[in-house]
């Protein structure tokens, strides 16, 4: 079974507009083959899906994300099964919003965990069956503490990433509960800062814990660039997936409009490996990244893999990356 896994999509502004001429397939440009292949697909969903709202004006924010409810089609074009909603612009447009796109995603059959009208909800893992095994994501956020769900409040399943804090203890605990009901567990972690190549140290431990719990894969997202890979237990710990699509300028030195579509093998409960095919972000679309650049994007990611003692070898023949599960 393939698992396929993207990084932050952001369907808002300057992406939102051009949806408004364009089908709901643009944005996964020639992406799109590769993706509908997978059995599984797994993105982080970095704005808030919604024709209505005011920009969140509780805190100061600079960035706003929404895009068009119809887009929500974008989605269904691609085949994403399940989103994580734990990150920073799920409440960009208020709670009206928010809840609203629940109710989208839920008419629509794309499976969400990590944001919902209330704690209990927020805290849901996102189960689905795929050929015959049982697949659950639990996704928390370590951003936006003001957006923390309450008893009787929307919001999301906010945790800092601090081993020894409740609130760490409780992800932990979910991840444990669910791994007792489901055969592979997905721990999605929107963590850290926006930029560069390396988690935060407090994240290895962190990580570590959460497969230590019943994580079977950790997908890691919100920095802009991807991070090196760490297999810990044989399991494969993603720390950053970068940005898959968006409308953001780019930085020259820290190439945010690089990322890969990853993929984790598996042979029924057990991961057997990853294949990582680079994509670039142009004119609001995701693409492939074509030789001499897919070169150039993996080489930096098999560097950072190698800090991790992970063994990454490029494969010329399909211009995708290998990564040893060991």
């Amino acid at each position: 079974m393939d698992l396929l896994f993207l990084g932050d999509v952001m369907l808002g502004r300057l992406v939102n507009r051009m949806l408004e001429k364009k089908t709901p397939e643009y944005p996964w440009g020639d992406t799109l083959p590769l993706i509908r292949k997978a059995d599984l697909r797994v993105c982080n969903l970095e704005c808030v899906i919604s024709d209505f709202g005011v920009p969140w004006s509780a805190t100061p924010k600079v960035f706003h994300f929404r895009t068009d409810e119809k887009n929500v089609k974008c989605l269904k074009a691609a085949g994403i099964d399940i989103v994580s909603l734990a990150n920073n612009h799920v409440l960009d447009f208020e709670y009206d919003a928010l809840t609203g796109m629940l109710s989208i995603l839920d008419r629509e059959g794309v499976v969400h965990a990590g944001a919902g009208n209330n704690i209990k909800e927020a805290s849901q893992p996102a189960t689905i069956s795929i050929d015959g095994l049982k697949v659950a994501l639990v996704a928390f956020t370590d951003n936006e503490p003001s957006w923390e769900a309450q008893d009787s409040l929307p919001g999301v399943l906010f945790c800092p990433i601090d081993i020894k804090d409740e609130r760490a203890k409780s992800v932990f605990e979910i991840v444990r509960q669910t791994k007792a009901k489901v055969d592979l567990v997905i721990a999605s972690a929107h963590w850290g800062p926006n930029w560069g190549y390396r988690p935060r140290p407090k994240h290895i431990p962190f990580a570590h814990a959460l497969i230590d719990a019943g994580a079977d894969i950790v997908f890691g997202h919100s920095c802009h660039v991807f991070h090196g890979i760490e297999i810990y237990k044989k399991r494969p710990i993603i720390y950053s997936a970068g940005d898959f699509i968006d409308d953001y300028a780019v930085d020259e030195i820290e190439r945010n409009d690089e990322s890969f579509i990853f993929i984790v093998h598996t042979e029924g409960k057990r991961i057997t490996g990853l294949t990582l095919h680079p994509t670039i972000i142009s004119e609001f679309q995701a693409s492939m990244a074509w030789v001499p650049r897919a070169e150039l994007i993996s080489a930096k990611m098999k560097n950072l893999c190698s800090e991790f003692g992970t063994k990454a070898e490029w494969n010329g023949k399909r211009h995708c990356l290998k990564v040893e599960v060991s």
